[in-house]
């Protein structure tokens, strides 16, 4: 395939807006019946969609206001949506980032690492202060977040959903122009990192979730769109799983959740699958987080057409490097973060299209689609999340300019 300038893309969230939210308030409290709700969620897709396309996003998603609709307003957070597309849950009570919550999350086989609650993160624990500070901590202001209990077997019960968020997309792709989409959905590996009451080890968990999961994916390929799989439990789950495992074991440990992966994604076309890596969206300072060089083979395993990962949070940057060290396989792409959700700064889009131009310099110009770090919706103010997203698009213009002339 060959371009003639750099397209571009964003990770998946963006912000909701005021009647999005009262319409989510109203659909859960009663007041409104489903299809109501619906139509001011298509509504505000079309706008959203609309809004990617002036800014000149090329492949746009419905900024994963579908994932509002079946989603409890007391469970919050981008992961929590799959826990109304997932039969075999109850409803939980505990706050999953509180201090008190000591128990294992997950446990696997005898002798073999295991996956903590999220209060007991390596990086908290370092910096136990800067979490714990009510003021100015990472944690402040951040609203409980509650998790239900694997206490049945996993099943897909979310065909309503992703059937209104595939119409939703069209329609809002159809009203403005046409083009590309695509939908984000939850991996195996993330989907499983609930507290399991049913299944005997992590394996059978992670397992079960590609069985369930395996339909969203196939519904949203069938209409049309890339399928995002987001999975934080690749990179993320390092800084969670205890004791601190060799890189070797870790290794081990993210093999099941990739092959897993896998098994949920046969059958369906590469170039419809997108696969997005990162470690983690909370504004922690991240000096646990494993090394992407350990990651990047076997994330190539995994059968997708393209790859995106976070490229530009402090953390992170210097990474892009190791793409000169490990062959992207013919025919992929690789769709790196060059905004980061991690700060209000605004990138200027000089650095933005200097980022682009170093990957390009090693994979080639047309395998590189411009992106975000992770999704922006909720991370920073809505103002500036667009800004973000405007120097995003004009930094891809501007290394369009220098790459192809």
């Amino acid at each position: 395939m060959t371009n003639s300038r750099i397209r571009t893309t964003h990770v998946g969230s963006l912000p909701r807006t005021d009647r999005l939210l009262e319409a989510n308030r109203a659909n859960h409290a009663g007041e409104i019946d489903f299809d109501t709700f619906t139509g001011i969620l298509h509504e505000e897709v079309v706008d959203v969609v609309r809004r990617q396309r002036e800014i000149g996003i090329d492949i746009v998603n419905d900024g994963e206001y579908g994932h509002l609709m079946t989603q409890r307003v007391d469970y919050g957070g981008w992961w929590n949506y799959s826990f109304t597309r997932l039969g075999g849950l109850t409803p939980g009570s505990a706050d999953r980032w509180k201090n008190a919550a000591d128990e294992e999350v997950i446990t696997s086989e005898p002798g073999r690492v295991r996956l903590a609650s999220f209060a007991h993160r390596r990086d908290r624990a370092k910096f136990l202060d800067a979490y714990q500070d009510p003021d100015q901590g990472v944690l402040a202001k951040r609203a409980p977040s509650i998790q239900p209990s694997i206490t049945g077997p996993l099943s897909y019960i979310g065909q309503q959903a992703v059937d209104a968020d595939v119409q939703g997309l069209r329609a809002a792709i159809d009203a403005t122009g046409g083009g590309q989409g695509f939908v984000a959905a939850l991996s195996p590996g993330s989907a499983a990192r609930v507290p399991n009451e049913f299944y005997a080890s992590d394996e059978e968990v992670v397992w079960a979730a590609a069985e369930a999961l395996k339909e969203e994916y196939r519904a949203i390929v069938d209409a049309g769109f890339i399928v995002q799989i987001d999975d934080p439990s690749i990179a993320e789950s390092w800084d969670q799983v205890v004791p601190e495992p060799s890189v070797e074991d870790y290794q081990a440990f993210i093999q099941v959740r990739i092959d897993a992966l896998n098994h949920a994604l046969e059958g369906l076309p590469e170039d419809q699958v997108r696969f997005h890596l990162c470690w983690g969206s909370w504004h922690g300072p991240h000096t646990t987080d494993i090394e992407f060089r350990h990651l990047i083979e076997q994330m190539l395993t995994i059968t997708a057409g393209s790859y995106s990962f976070e490229a530009a949070n402090a953390r992170h940057e210097h990474e892009w490097s190791i793409w000169r060290e490990h062959e992207l396989p013919e025919g992929k792409f690789i769709v790196p973060g060059l905004v980061s959700h991690a700060t209000n700064v605004v990138e200027h889009p000089e650095l933005v299209a200097e980022r682009i131009e170093k990957f390009a310099s090693v994979v080639g110009p047309d395998r590189v689609i411009a992106s975000t770090d992770c999704g922006l919706g909720g991370r920073i103010h809505p103002d500036i999340a667009w800004a973000k997203l405007e120097a995003l698009t004009e930094g891809a213009r501007i290394a369009s300019e220098r790459l192809y002339g």
